[in-house]
């Protein structure tokens, strides 16, 4: 079925009510194990189609914020949503007390019940206003980002068309382009400032109505991890900082020379060459048609699956006024197919769309056809992040069919920008882990610790005394840290994962395939230490580790210069 054609209806609490009373009362009088988990199974499929729902709404209206219908129904989701939760978290409940967990745990696996332990801790009915409250904020705040349009050369953009004039060979026009960019942030500034607010003490006192000092433990249930915890995540940072920082710094200093700067400023950092980074070569249509090409030519399990995506109309990447800003992979369960939303601006990022989000739709598109409970389709998120970053450099052979003469500084221009995000990532990290620590902190304040954490993960930068950012508030336009509280360590834990299966593909492209497809057949049966051992590779917390990854890339760079 394709997009256009899936048809969307509301769902319906009452009629999900019933539902769950109806399943509650199978599992609790069931005589054996066989009976919960058909009654379970059953739950499940209603589970998917509500979610199928949900999604078929949020992806419509971030297509066009502007419709009504749409925004009507993903305000009334976001107000229904946290009772659809509750409702979801009495059956799992009900399963974690059966007297016959042991059968359960054999024929269901012990992370299901590890995963449902977690996720019912993430809610009770006492938060429920809490978090009705914020959806809210979160959609306000969407909404808002979404309608920014800047003057720029005579003509109204959309944020996202701005993108290509930050990257600008003509240092002056760059300039102009992150001054032109702050200057819509500026003009919201206490919009932006309440609406941030409100969310970290909202989630707070989420936190203490659970029971936490804060948010920070609810918030690491609610991103489902089950293998690590602050401690870990905080050794990984602190490697960061100390062996993959002083890298990055050399990557900087010889991008400052490549330019021909005497110092690089935030309007230099984005821009890896003089002459310009590389640009995909042709229009949106040419880069969709090269990735349909490309994955025809990965593999039998790629070509089957970039079909089923481009014949399904189930991606939409253009720009276009009242689309929302950003980037994202969700699926539609009951159809078992993923959706991808983008927003193509003519920079290489339109080919990472085709490789990111691809890798983040093939884990899913394959998951979903192995029969897993929904709660088992998908992994923790840091596992989901290594599907689609590894998809970056794996699809590495064919990225000549978008950049043609200018392959090379593609390939060497993404490999140092992956380089250079890792320490951006965990000062976002970071940052998130002190705004939950300190919920009573001004504007004033939060900015103060960002440009803190600027020194020690990113002290080549330099804000040139530039409105906006030179006052700290450049966390602001990272939707992450508004929308999606602590997730964003997943990434950086993720590109190490990733670096290291591109490099084992240096030596042994089939190899490297085949734990790719490990890794990603597998979907949520297995933790994301389960998933990093079964592909044969290193978790990003091991002692070490970054030391090692980071030795090896450097190793490339050299060998590989443009």
């Amino acid at each position: 079925m394709k997009f256009h054609e899936m048809p969307y209806q509301r769902p319906e609490l009452d009629a999900f009510r019933r539902k769950t009373e109806d399943v509650l009362s199978r599992i609790r009088s069931a005589g054996s194990a066989r009976e919960q988990i058909d009654a379970y199974r059953n739950f499940d499929q209603t589970r998917m189609e509500i979610d199928t729902q949900i999604s078929l709404a949020y992806v419509r209206h971030t297509i066009d914020t502007r419709d009504s219908f749409y925004e009507t129904e993903n305000d009334f989701l976001d107000e229904i949503g946290p009772s659809f939760q509750e409702l979801g978290r009495q059956v799992d409940l009900a399963l974690l007390d059966s007297k016959f967990r042991p059968a359960l745990e054999e024929e269901l696996g012990k992370k299901l019940f590890t995963d449902l332990e977690i996720s019912v801790r993430t809610m009770k009915p006492e938060i429920l206003e809490l978090m009705q409250e914020e959806n809210r904020l979160q959609s306000e705040y969407q909404k808002l980002y979404a309608s920014a349009l800047v003057e720029w050369q005579g003509e109204k953009l959309p944020l996202p068309k701005l993108g290509p004039f930050l990257q600008d060979p003509d240092r002056s026009v760059r300039k102009a382009a992150w001054e032109t960019r702050a200057l819509w942030f500026d003009s919201h500034r206490e919009e932006l400032d309440r609406l941030y607010d409100q969310l970290v003490k909202n989630r707070d006192a989420q936190g203490k109505a659970m029971g936490y000092e804060n948010y920070i433990p609810l918030g690491y249930d609610r991103l489902g991890r089950n293998c690590w915890g602050p401690e870990e995540c905080a050794a990984f940072r602190d490697q960061i900082a100390q062996d993959m920082v002083p890298i990055v710094a050399r990557v900087k200093r010889d991008q400052e020379k490549r330019l021909g700067v005497e110092k690089l400023r935030l309007y230099d950092d984005a821009l890896l060459f003089p002459d310009g980074n590389a640009k995909p070569q042709g229009s949106s249509e040419d880069i969709l048609a090269a990735g349909r090409e490309m994955y025809h030519a990965l593999s039998g399990e790629t070509r089957e699956f970039i079909d089923f995506l481009y014949d399904g109309e189930l991606l939409d990447v253009l720009s276009k006024e009242g689309k929302a800003p950003g980037g994202y992979c969700t699926n539609f369960s009951i159809y078992k197919a993923p959706f991808i939303f983008s927003n193509f601006n003519g920079t290489s990022g339109d080919v990472d769309v085709l490789t990111h989000e691809a890798g983040h739709a093939f884990a899913d598109y394959r998951a979903a056809r192995k029969g897993y409970l929904s709660a088992l389709k998908s992994p923790t998120i840091e596992a989901c992040e290594c599907h689609s970053m590894s998809m970056e450099f794996l699809t590495a052979p064919w990225h000549e069919k978008f950049f043609g003469p200018l392959t090379r500084k593609y390939e060497i221009g993404h490999c140092e920008d992956a380089l250079i995000f890792i320490p951006y990532g965990c000062m976002v990290d970071e940052f998130q882990h002190q705004m939950y620590e300190n919920p009573s902190l001004t504007p004033e304040e939060r900015n103060g610790i960002w440009l803190e954490l600027e020194k020690k993960y990113r002290p080549w930068m330099d804000y040139d005394n530039l409105p906006f950012y030179s006052r700290g508030a450049l966390w602001q336009q990272q939707l992450h840290i508004y929308l999606y509280p602590l997730y964003y360590i997943d990434y950086c834990m993720a590109q190490t994962v990733a670096f290291q299966l591109w490099m084992a593909s240096l030596e042994d492209r089939a190899d490297a395939w085949a734990r790719y497809l490990r890794f990603v057949d597998a979907g949520g049966a297995q933790t994301f230490e389960g998933l990093v051992q079964t592909a044969g590779l290193r978790l990003p917390y091991d002692p070490g580790c970054v030391r090692a990854v980071g030795e090896k890339i450097s190793r490339w760079l050299d060998e590989n210069p443009l």
